[in-house]
């Protein structure tokens, strides 16, 4: 049972101190600049690549999928439709394909 303890304690350090090195690293970021811009911009980069790595190894029914969550994308500029969409058409296209 010690053994226990010792992994559940041991695993909450780790968390805790992860989440403390974030905010420290997070809070001596640049606000202006080209850093900051450069960071503002990683998340969708990001997305972008894990997506281009799906489609790569995709099929058609994720092809078709894609062009719906972008034609969604652009009618609409809300993220959670574009998401829900993809969703949808992922689903529908590897039905029916």
């Amino acid at each position: 049972m010690n053994e226990h303890w010792q992994l559940i304690s041991g695993l909450a350090f780790g968390t805790y101190a992860i989440r403390l090195g974030g905010y420290l690293i997070g809070a001596r970021l640049p606000a202006t600049g080209a850093w900051a811009r450069s960071f503002a911009a990683l998340p969708g980069c990001l997305i972008s690549a894990l997506v281009a790595v799906i489609l790569v190894q995709g099929g058609p029914a994720d092809w078709v999928a894609a062009g719906a969550a972008i034609a969604v994308a652009l009618a609409t500029r809300n993220l959670p439709l574009t998401m829900a969409a993809g969703i949808a058409a992922v689903w529908l296209a590897r039905q029916v394909l």
